[in-house]
């Protein structure tokens, strides 16, 4: 049974230790860093990262940092690349090496093959003194004082360390680049990110027979049978030309009830509204959602610059797209 109270003092021990471990990064961020940096930056090809065990995860976690941040990289596991897939690396290539001995066998036997290439090696490493680091073209130190781990066995604030080290490389070169939100959401479509930044209302919107529409010369009981048949709970009025000229909603039906207005022999014209909020095709969603959630309305007339009707945006259809 677990010891409640050793529970909680180990807890608050490993996150102060592991944060103490990264705090001390501040002391080791100097010209390797910049160099390494400018390697990375200058890189035509893409950034390979490779390390073994605990280094290898976070290798392959940093690696998908820097992919998903607009710096094209994989991982690489040293054991594979010295059985066929070091031909995965090429002459554009530069090579980041994660070892906290920095002798770690595996990634000492790619030294050669990387140097062949001529393809520029940062190491990050706990000892500046390995031979992974002194053979390297620029090492960054991640050493620690002390493991959390109890036993000063299993890497734990080492490998913090590392995770950091990377993600500082990897902000580092976003930074660099000027990668932008927009930028993130296009690596990431299938996400909420995604979809809010990339998602337009020509992409839900709907369009041909699915849009309401009646002529400006119509009776309110045609536009009440259009609205009916569509269920959008409002209907597009339209001129000879296609062009919008307004809209008749529900709230807009209502108003005249009030009025005891005959639906056979009312002319929509007359009681639609005319200057209605529309929206153009290349407007993103979530800002059409936004002025939906502003303005009280549900749905939103699509033009395009001659304000001709394009189509007709519901809110349900942007709900159903996941935005929220």
């Amino acid at each position: 049974m677990f010891n409640q109270e050793k529970i909680y003092q180990l807890a608050h021990e490993t996150i102060d230790i592991e944060t103490q471990a990264v705090l001390a990064l501040h002391e080791r961020i100097d010209k390797n860093l910049i160099v390494a940096c400018e390697y990375l930056l200058a890189c035509k090809g893409r950034i390979v990262v490779t390390g073994m065990g605990k280094s290898s995860h976070i290798s392959s976690k940093i690696a998908a940092t820097f992919a998903s941040t607009g710096s094209p990289a994989f991982f690489v596991h040293p054991g594979e690349a010295s059985h066929g897939d070091l031909g995965m690396i090429v002459a554009k290539d530069v090579v980041l090496a994660i070892s906290y001995s920095g002798n770690t066998q595996e990634l000492l036997t790619l030294i050669p093959a990387v140097k062949r290439l001529n393809v520029p090696l940062i190491a990050m490493t706990g000892n500046p003194n390995s031979i992974l680091a002194k053979e390297a073209t620029v090492n960054l130190d991640v050493g620690v004082n002390k493991e959390a781990c109890p036993m000063g066995l299993a890497p734990t604030s080492s490998t913090t360390v590392a995770m950091v080290m990377g993600d500082i490389l990897a902000i580092s070169l976003l930074t660099a680049r000027g990668f932008t939100a927009k930028d993130f959401a296009l690596s990431h479509p299938g996400g909420m990110l995604g979809k809010r930044l990339l998602l337009l209302v020509n992409d839900l919107m709907r369009t041909g027979d699915a849009i309401p529409t009646v002529s400006v010369e119509a009776t309110l009981s045609d536009a009440l049978v259009e609205m009916t048949q569509k269920r959008l709970g409002m209907t597009c009025v339209i001129d000879a030309t296609n062009k919008l000229t307004g809209i008749y909603t529900d709230g807009d039906l209502r108003r005249t009830l009030e009025k005891h207005c005959d639906v056979h022999t009312t002319k929509i014209k007359d009681v639609m509204t005319k200057n209605c909020k529309t929206v153009a095709a290349n407007t993103l969603a979530i800002d059409v959602l936004r002025l939906m959630e502003q303005y009280a309305i549900t749905a939103l007339a699509v033009v395009n610059e001659e304000h001709k009707i394009l189509g007709v945006i519901h809110m349900h259809d942007i709900l159903k797209a996941g935005l929220v």
